[in-house]
């Protein structure tokens, strides 16, 4: 990877590695855009395959920060750390304690929080060296599995407004939604989506959270290499990123793409290549910010009744994007880039 020209193209202001030999830390914390306030983002720690790997997710992961703030009207900008080593064995305190003093000497440019691979008790070791850190213990975010759900609730109610557009009814009594992934938010999902009488198809490289899927909300188990071909109306792709491939598109048989991953295109032109095959792709920053958009809140001082208005709004937002797209003859990928971009622009000039 040219690093500088990738972040001169795309308009990124800071990329910090951090190493610790002591505790094992390798990290990369990455600022996209602190136009409109801090960054805000998460924490990831993931077994990397290379050091570009690790530094390229957080390139996508930071930009997509700053458009899911910027669509959801937060004011704040995009970052996002990765930590390169696998959570089930290389973690400890000591090593999150010494990411949080890197953390510090950014001086409150960036706020972190838990995500993919990292806990509560994680983020309690980073808020030892810095304020600048989000579910703790005590916090909403802290709480369980509040931000999933938060998260969930909004992917729920955006495929709601994307069967309204695709289909004309927002009812999901029925409709057969094929989830790919069963992590916190996927398998929040199937909760939201079953109570509403949705027939679910489910997938999970955990088998046996597939299996707990097919008892507890009455889903047809079926394998992750066959997911993506199953005759439904929505798919919905809550696992990692890069899932709209070439390959996966020719698969697809469904009317609305609607999930909780970051960065499910793997390339703009997937977004095209749906919109000719008539699939109507629900952008995944605009419709999973309820992890976002809970945060923000909390940090503004804000309660989980309000918390709960604030996601409700993702729906709208949706029927916006799509407005759009369809008056100006875009896919849905570049009418929420431009929503996005003029409602960041609004804040600027404020």
């Amino acid at each position: 990877m040219q690093v500088w020209e990738a972040m001169a193209e795309e308009g990124f202001e800071e990329i910090v590695f951090a190493s610790d030999p002591a505790n094992g830390l390798k990290a990369v914390i990455v600022l996209h855009n602190t136009q409109a306030g801090p960054a805000l983002g998460g924490c990831r720690m993931w077994n990397y395959a290379s050091e570009e790997e690790a530094l390229t997710d957080a390139m996508k992961l930071a930009r997509g920060m700053t458009y899911k703030s910027a669509i959801s009207g937060l004011p704040y900008g995009g970052g996002k750390a990765v930590i390169w080593g696998d959570p089930s064995k290389d973690k400890s305190e000591a090593m999150f304690r010494s990411f949080g003093r890197f953390l510090q000497r950014l001086k409150g440019r960036y706020v972190t929080g838990v995500d993919l691979g990292t806990t509560v008790q994680d983020m309690d070791a980073i808020a030892q060296e810095t304020s600048y850190v989000t579910d703790m213990t005590g916090t909403l975010g802290g709480s369980g599995n509040y931000t999933a759900e938060m998260t969930a609730y909004g992917v729920y109610l955006g495929i709601e407004a994307s069967l309204q557009e695709a289909e004309g009814s927002r009812s999901l009594a029925g409709t057969r939604v094929a989830v790919q992934g069963l992590g916190k938010v996927g398998y929040a999902l199937c909760r939201y989506l079953r109570k509403a009488g949705a027939e679910l198809l489910v997938s999970d490289v955990n088998g046996a959270l597939t299996d707990q899927a097919v008892r507890e909300f009455s889903a047809s188990a079926v394998s992750p290499g066959a997911i993506y071909a199953q005759d439904c109306e929505v798919f919905a792709p809550c696992a990692l990123g890069g899932v709209l491939d070439r390959r996966v598109l020719a698969q697809l048989s469904c009317r609305v793409v609607a999930g909780a991953a970051n960065n499910q295109l793997a390339s703009p032109e997937a977004a095209a290549e749906l919109k000719a095959r008539g699939i109507l792709y629900a952008p995944d920053y605009a419709i999973n910010a309820g992890g976002i958009i809970a945060t923000a809140l909390e940090l503004a001082g804000s309660g989980a009744e309000d918390i709960r208005r604030r996601v409700e709004t993702i729906g709208p937002t949706l029927a916006d994007v799509y407005r759009l797209a369809r008056s100006a003859g875009l896919n849905t990928a570049q009418a929420a880039g431009q929503l996005a971009e003029a409602k960041l622009a609004a804040r600027l000039q404020r």
